[in-house]
């Protein structure tokens, strides 16, 4: 262990409750708190800015009821509100998904939608969408499925004399998200004109009509997700020093190996499901953090607040119309994503 390593992983705290041992980072707490005090600034921003502008004057008197104008409050409660609570959860929900994928995987690569996962929550929406044209909780529903179903499949695939590999899961979600972009190709080619393109509207990942059907599921998704993740990730940091070695401290090694990918699939599945495809987030949230904070353990709180707000400044972004018009959030963070990507492999060692 290298000493810059040795003295965060000492600069690292170990919290009793109750019988529950959760790893602590005054550092990494210290950035939740300042990022929560971004994500709230941004959200009260993004509450003012559309078609109907309205001074923060005016949304203070909208939150508070007293307005007196039912335009601006359905717009506030029913449209904008619904929409960043959507894109804030979303972007948690994939940020952690990331952090546990790559400490699973030992691989900077381990994203869910650079894995597959998240183009098989993709398949089990279209196949709704354009085969049963069900509703909104129906696609949803099925896009949890569909991505809960490429990761079954994944992992058995990637499963050799029991233990799963970091390199061959990646490779083997690869060739899965392959057969499965090409499976909802012909799912398109199948559908007619109107079906084609709510399906492209939904693949390409966006908050536009996003309301409280949206948001609510993915929240409490997070809610109650998320915290198992904190509890859990001194696990995660025990498997990163090799299944032999944690095998030894007393872990089980493939059932937490298990859990650990199934809870951050859910996560990934639930923001599909509530955003369409997002590229980009789950992917470099948690290594911004690492770069950032340098702790000795997954940051999966401060990966949460880095993926809310990268999603909610994409969203910034896209609402005021830089290049003349409204690029889908999905596509806006693909082409960083992309950028991002070629950067990350000319600069990685082990590639």
């Amino acid at each position: 262990m290298s000493k810059s390593v040795h003295s965060t992983v000492l600069s690292d705290q170990l919290v009793h409750f109750k019988g529950i041992t959760i790893r602590f980072s005054q550092r990494e707490w210290m950035f939740v708190g300042a990022a929560l005090i971004a994500l709230l600034l941004m959200g009260f921003y993004l509450l003012t800015v559309g078609s109907y502008p309205l001074t923060f004057e005016k949304l203070f008197m909208v939150l508070s009821g007293q307005s007196g104008e039912p335009i601006a409050e359905r717009i506030v409660w029913n449209i904008r509100l619904p929409r960043i609570i959507t894109a804030l959860f979303v972007g948690m929900a994939l940020g952690v998904s990331g952090a546990v994928f790559q400490s699973v995987s030992k691989n900077a690569l381990g994203s869910p939608d650079i894995i597959g996962f998240t183009t098989g929550a993709a398949s089990g929406a279209l196949i709704q969408i354009i085969v049963f044209q069900s509703s909104t909780q129906a696609v949803m529903l099925s896009a949890v499925i569909g991505g809960m179903a490429t990761a079954l499949v994944v992992y058995f695939l990637a499963r050799k004399h029991r233990v799963v590999g970091g390199y061959r899961l990646i490779l083997i979600g690869i060739g899965i998200g392959a057969i499965l972009n090409a499976f909802n190709g012909l799912m398109l080619v199948k559908g007619n004109l109107d079906q084609a393109i709510v399906a492209n509207l939904w693949l390409a990942g966006s908050l536009n009509a996003r309301n409280w059907n949206h948001a609510i599921p993915v929240m409490v998704g997070v809610l109650l997700i998320v915290p198992i993740v904190i509890y859990k990730a001194r696990t995660l940091h025990l498997l990163e020093m090799g299944d032999d070695m944690a095998s030894q401290i007393g872990v089980s090694v493939e059932r937490e190996r298990v859990t650990m990918t199934f809870l951050s699939v859910a996560l990934a599945a639930l923001a599909t499901a509530a955003a369409g495809p997002i590229s980009f987030i789950a992917l470099a949230a948690p290594q911004l953090v690492n770069r950032i904070l340098r702790v000795g353990h997954i940051p999966v709180a401060a990966s949460a607040m880095m993926g809310g707000g990268l999603l909610l400044g994409a969203d910034m972004v896209s609402q005021t119309k830089p290049w003349g018009f409204n690029l889908p959030i999905g596509q806006l963070t693909s082409l960083v994503g992309g950028v991002y990507l070629l950067w990350l492999l000319t600069r990685s060692k082990n590639f």
